[in-house]
């Protein structure tokens, strides 16, 4: 029997009747019949997600002894239950880059921005705000993100303009807005600063972006007025596609197509809850916080799976904020929601009662992270998962938040990393010996990209 060779291409985009373009999922059938799936165009290709939630976590509820994961994880990382064979959790690390500079006090709000960069930020309020050096999520898009239809993307759960903090002790607002910084170059390719990517709030307009290439803010209007989905404009394109391919990827198809035509109406609903009439610029974010980020999340799950960016960052919460979540109820929370607000409840006194408290609400932020985690390892990439092939960096800038420390640090590293990672591991480090500028580095190690130094790092994350 002849086999043939001919496959349909990764990167293939239908065109919609009126303007947009629906990129693919992987399919059986961009993979050319007897070739191995790694000497393809198909092989799986690595992702990137970097999560900041200011505040640290509470001491006591997140620790555990080094070595192989528990059964029973502690509270607040107990959400991971069901992805913990692929997580990695880090105590010990130092974020020395977000400390007040030396002879200063306070100042330790406004490095957000230090979280992907391990670099202390320009002290000032003008346009020259930097971080110095591009944050890893950047350098990352640099190597693995430029054949793809967008590079990066960056997204927010708390609107920069609102009152949760205003920018003050002399740092610009960009530093607590944006945890992405790109790098700046001179005419002749140098470096010579970094500038902050806005964080997107909004869903519909991260939707848009993803699918709705192509057509005029007109059509939009026109398609959110009249209730039609974007995948309307695909139909025939559509139908005429899965004529040709296998009962497999027929069914992967179906299953894409259904989850945005979910993300479409759950963006219907909340544009109607927030009584926003349909305009030419999308509108309508969802009022609860819960699902306003599962949104988010959905959306980055369907922009790897169709591979239209393989890197996404997104800003939990802004310095100082005051919100508290009326979470739903769920397996890991048989209470809805806490009244606790995030900046009050993180100084707690080292009161035990208010320091549990306050863990609930850091569960609950481990508990979104998981949810994106679960999403990716749900959908099959290839011969694997798409948590198999991506590395999700989960981190704060704070120990103890009522002492302000910066040492003692958590972060999460979940996900294979194509086979980077070995996960179901605690590793612990002595006090302000490592600094996050040496996970920064072994992170980039993962993606193949070498450098001597990130920031503040004194070489590589020991163990990891």
């Amino acid at each position: 029997m002849f086999i043939t060779k001919k496959s349909m291409p990764r990167r293939t985009f239908l065109t919609g009747a009126v303007g947009g373009a629906l990129a693919l999922p992987l399919l059986e059938a961009m993979v050319p019949a007897s070739t191995a799936l790694a000497q393809t165009p198909a092989t799986p290709k690595p992702r990137f997600v970097g999560i900041f939630f200011p505040h640290g976590m509470a001491p006591g509820h997140w620790e555990m002894p080094e070595g192989r994961l528990p059964d029973q994880l502690t509270t607040i990382m107990e959400p991971l239950q069901r992805v913990k064979d692929q997580t990695v959790i880090l105590g010990g690390m130092w974020s020395e880059s977000a400390e007040p500079p030396e002879g200063t006090t306070g100042s330790d709000h406004w490095v957000a921005a230090a979280f992907l960069a391990a670099h202390k930020p320009k002290k000032t309020t003008g346009s020259d705000a930097t971080v110095y050096t591009p944050t890893i999520d950047q350098v990352i898009a640099g190597k693995i993100g430029q054949d793809s239809t967008m590079p990066s993307l960056q997204l927010a759960v708390e609107d920069p303009g609102s009152n949760s903090s205003s920018c003050g002790e002399g740092y610009a607002c960009s530093y607590t807005n944006s945890i992405s910084w790109v790098g700046v170059h001179d005419r002749h390719g140098e470096l010579v600063g970094t500038k902050a990517l806005p964080m997107e709030l909004n869903p519909q307009m991260v939707f848009e972006r993803l699918f709705g290439s192509g057509s005029t803010p007109e059509i939009r209007a026109a398609r959110r007025t009249q209730g039609k989905s974007i995948l309307d404009g695909f139909l025939q394109s559509l139908g005429g596609l899965k004529k040709n391919l296998g009962a497999g990827d027929r069914v992967t198809l179906d299953q894409y197509t259904d989850e945005v035509r979910e993300i479409e109406r759950r963006l219907d609903l909340a544009a109607k809850a927030s009584q926003v009439a349909p305009s030419a610029e999308p509108a309508g974010i969802p009022s609860l916080y819960d699902d306003h980020i599962k949104l988010h999340y959905d959306l980055v799950t369907l922009a790897f799976q169709a591979d239209i960016t393989r890197v996404a960052t997104l800003l939990g919460a802004r310095d100082l904020t005051g919100r508290s979540y009326p979470f739903p109820k769920s397996e890991w929370f048989p209470n809805q929601g806490t009244s606790v607000g995030f900046h009050g409840g993180s100084h707690h006194a080292d009161v035990p009662a208010s320091i549990a408290r306050y863990a609930q609400l850091n569960r609950y932020h481990v508990m979104t992270t998981a949810y994106l985690a679960e999403k990716l390892k749900a959908t099959k990439d290839g011969d694997g998962t798409l948590l198999d092939h991506a590395l999700i960096l989960h981190g704060t800038n704070m120990g103890n938040s009522n002492q302000h420390q910066h040492f003692d640090v958590p972060h999460m590293l979940i996900g294979g990393a194509n086979g980077k990672l070995k996960g179901g591991r605690f590793l612990n480090y002595d006090r302000r010996t490592v600094r996050t500028g040496n996970l920064l580095l072994s992170v980039m190690d993962m993606y193949g990209i070498e450098r001597e130094k990130q920031g503040d790092s004194t070489g590589r994350l020991p163990r990891l």
